[in-house]
């Protein structure tokens, strides 16, 4: 006959006060403005379409060369921007770096024949040439990260203008590694996932879609947000931390659709990016053309980008200065955090031409 064993262990006071102020907070955070974020001081520089260039100018500047940021095509920039203690861009300036920010706006209907390929020769290449006209450098610094290093990246590699560093970030290069549901990977393959007539129709993929996207990737992680809010609403910096990510996280941007067609079609499924097969105009974008300062960034729990994705890179450029690290950080805690300005910092200070040495 089976016996129970004495149990032995201590039930945990109840804290009737943490609860209380718990729950408090939660009702608070459910009816009052969303967080500001985007407050670090800018200047409008070029605007082309629905796109703008930004400068942020250096509280004191230390470096001849100046940072331009490359964002992602499937989320908002101001992730670099989202927190004043831990703002990527404001930190970077009060270390005395001019920064540039290409925002690439939100696509509509009418945008839906631009491609990564216009992207990058109408946008970022003329975008860059602004930066360094209004900075009077003869030099710049690209820093891509996510899909924007990608972005970056197909630019270096068939840009005329001086780059003198490119530094990536959480980048897909190699997409022989596929991240998300097997299913997905399989119907890729096998063609049964193409969404090229939705897109002739539709002309972008809905922001609400993008969103979706990345809850399918990311589950069951992502729909822990609200439990993780509800196990910690008593710790108010947790919650200020929590309603930035939350705002950022569900304000996806539409992609636009010759774009998205590139991205699935040629980089996703052909791998043309690691072949030196993807075209801009009339050039291939091979990444052997890169002779810059390479710097490359993946973080150890990183579930969107492996670092089987990122690393290849470095075979794959003619640097002769390059560099690997791979950081204790997910793949937005790494801009969440502010961690990612000191990595770059310390990385682009002896790069960057100091003016006081």
């Amino acid at each position: 006959m089976a016996t129970e064993a004495p149990f032995k262990g201590s039930i945990p006071e109840f804290d009737y006060q943490k609860e209380m102020d718990r729950w408090a907070n939660v009702v608070k955070l459910l009816s009052e403005p969303e967080p500001t974020v985007g407050q670090t001081p800018r200047t409008e520089v070029w605007r082309k379409n629905k796109s703008v260039l930004w400068h942020y100018p250096a509280k004191q500047k230390k470096y001849e060369i100046p940072l331009f940021f490359v964002y992602s095509l499937f989320n908002k920039p101001y992730i670099l921007d989202i927190d004043p203690k831990k703002s990527v861009i404001k930190n970077l300036t009060d270390m005395g770096y001019e920064v540039y920010l290409l925002d690439w706006g939100t696509p509509g209907y009418e945008d839906k024949k631009i491609g990564i390929d216009t992207y990058v020769e109408k946008y970022l290449k003329t975008a860059v040439k602004r930066a360094i006209r209004h900075s009077e450098a003869e030099e710049i610094t690209l820093v891509g990260y996510c899909l924007g290093g990608t972005i970056a990246s197909i630019y270096a590699s068939v840009a005329e203008e001086p780059i003198k560093n490119l530094i990536v970030a959480t980048v897909p290069i190699d997409f022989s590694t596929f991240v998300g549901p097997e299913k997905w990977a399989e119907g890729l393959k096998n063609g049964d996932i193409n969404l090229d007539h939705f897109l002739d129709v539709y002309g972008v993929v809905p922001s609400k879609y993008v969103e979706m996207m990345f809850r399918a990737i990311g589950s069951p992680i992502y729909f822990t947000n609200y439990t993780m809010l509800l196990n910690r609403a008593h710790d108010h910096r947790y919650v200020e931390k929590w309603r930035r990510m939350n705002k950022w996280t569900l304000d996806q941007v539409p992609f636009a659709g010759e774009a998205y067609k590139q991205f699935g079609n040629e980089l996703v499924k052909g791998n043309k990016l690691v072949k030196g097969e993807f075209m801009v105009g009339n050039k291939p974008a091979d990444l052997k053309n890169i002779r810059a300062n390479l710097f490359v960034v993946s973080g150890s729990r990183d579930n969107l980008v492996l670092e089987e994705q990122s690393k290849p890179i470095m075979d794959l450029v003619s640097s002769e200065d390059k560099t690997y690290v791979c950081v204790e950080s997910g793949h937005v805690g790494l801009a969440l955090s502010g961690l990612f300005a000191g990595i770059v910092d310390q990385w682009a200070a002896s790069r960057s031409n100091p003016l006081f040495k």
